[in-house]
């Protein structure tokens, strides 16, 4: 906006400057008009009827008159009228009449008004140029004084700042400041509400997810012998241990970035153990889970929230790919779930592309809470996750970390 500004100044001063500038050259050549042209006529005019009467014709200084056989070569034969010719390195104003005695001219060296007119135009040149300079001083100045304001009041949200600049301001950046706080104000109101929610919420899940964990293990312990009974009480405990992550999770959400414990945890040692932790997902498909590796690399995060992080995208895969295989791997400073499922619901897409979920999809369609949690983990890390569909199926979801 900066750069705007001085270059519409700059086409302002332009503009008017030539502007100005065919005004003076038009007046320029009407004063040669009025002083060369009219004076050689009136010259004519005295001198044609004295020469014509046997009188002396004396002239002013500079001017001469001659008439038919005292013309000059070079000016004889020019047609009737005002000329300007240059002979032997003088400029020459030349007057061509007839009178009863034939052709005549009068001459005016006209070298003194061409310095003056040299000097004119050079007058001119300098203002044009000094014009330009000055307006483009001015617009920066001007450029300075407004967006020197607005780019303190950019940074001031930026940053964060409770207290926003130009708030006391008359003008339109003191509204704009105030309507900037007022809109931030709502919105932390907004975010701590949330905040406060979610974490209520999760304390208050975390008593009866308690209770039925600990009653799923005596199912499973007294119903042991029973397959039926075991196998129902070891998945109601392990979905009631995973919603107690969740719920965990959460709560960190919940807590300021500021507020969290961070360590430098190792991408492949958490990937490897949740690929570990969802192998009872294959149980009973023909899929297989595997961790394959790569470089691995530090992330400076809460392991809790990472481990949530790559544990949902591998529980994700592993739920909705049938058969086939879920690969996770490292590749730079990213980690990478694959899998031959049938690829994202739309809603999921949605998701992750940011866009609104279609109405008629109704609830989350198959989004689940796990990619909220992923989306949101990302955005406390840092972090970017994106996905891809392959030409031959399957769905590619990716975390990039800073």
């Amino acid at each position: 906006m900066r750069r705007r500004i001085v270059v519409a100044y700059l086409l302002f001063a332009l503009v008017a400057s030539l502007f100005f500038s065919i005004i003076a050259a038009i007046a320029v050549e009407g004063i040669e008009v009025r002083l060369v042209d009219e004076r050689l006529k009136e010259v004519a005019a005295w001198a044609s009827p004295r020469h014509a009467a046997g009188l002396s014709v004396d002239m002013p200084a500079g001017l001469s008159f001659h008439h038919a056989e005292d013309t000059p070569p070079p000016l004889r034969g020019l047609a009737p009228g005002m000329h300007e010719k240059t002979v032997n390195g003088v400029d020459l104003h030349v007057l061509v009449g007839h009178d009863v005695h034939g052709e005549f001219v009068v001459i005016d060296h006209a070298t003194e008004y061409e310095k003056i007119e040299l000097v004119v135009y050079s007058m001119f040149a300098l203002g044009f140029i000094g014009f330009l300079i000055c307006a483009s001083l001015l617009g920066a100045f001007i450029a300075n004084r407004l967006i020197t304001p607005i780019m303190a009041l950019t940074h001031a949200v930026k940053a964060g700042q409770s207290a926003l600049p130009l708030q006391d301001s008359a003008d339109e950046l003191g509204i704009l400041a105030r309507a900037f706080a007022a809109r931030t104000a709502q919105l932390t109101e907004v975010l701590d509400r949330e905040r406060f929610f979610t974490g209520d919420v999760s304390h208050e899940l975390r008593t009866p997810l308690t209770v039925i964990t600990g009653a799923a293990e005596i199912l499973m312990e007294q119903g042991g012998r029973d397959p039926v009974i075991h196998s129902a009480s070891e998945r109601i405990y392990r979905a009631a241990r995973e919603a107690t992550d969740s719920v965990t999770v959460l709560l960190r959400l919940a807590r300021a970035p500021e507020l969290l414990e961070c360590a430098s945890l190792s991408v492949a040692e958490l990937a490897r153990q949740e690929c570990l932790r969802h192998q009872p997902q294959t149980a009973g498909k023909a899929l297989t889970l595997a961790f394959t590796g790569g470089d691995d690399f530090l992330v400076n995060a809460p392991r809790e929230l990472l481990s949530a992080a790559i544990g949902n995208l591998v529980r994700n895969a592993c739920q909705y790919t049938l058969q086939g295989e879920v690969i996770v791997r490292l590749a730079g400073r990213a980690l990478i779930v694959e899998d031959t499922g049938p690829g994202l619901p739309e809603a999921a897409r949605a998701r992750l592309l940011h866009q609104p979920i279609p109405a008629n999809l109704g609830g989350s369609s198959g989004t689940g809470l796990g990619l909220g949690l992923v989306q949101r983990i990302c955005l406390y890390l840092d972090a970017t996750l994106t996905f891809n569909s392959p030409p031959g199926g399957g769905t590619v979801l990716r975390i990039d970390f800073l």
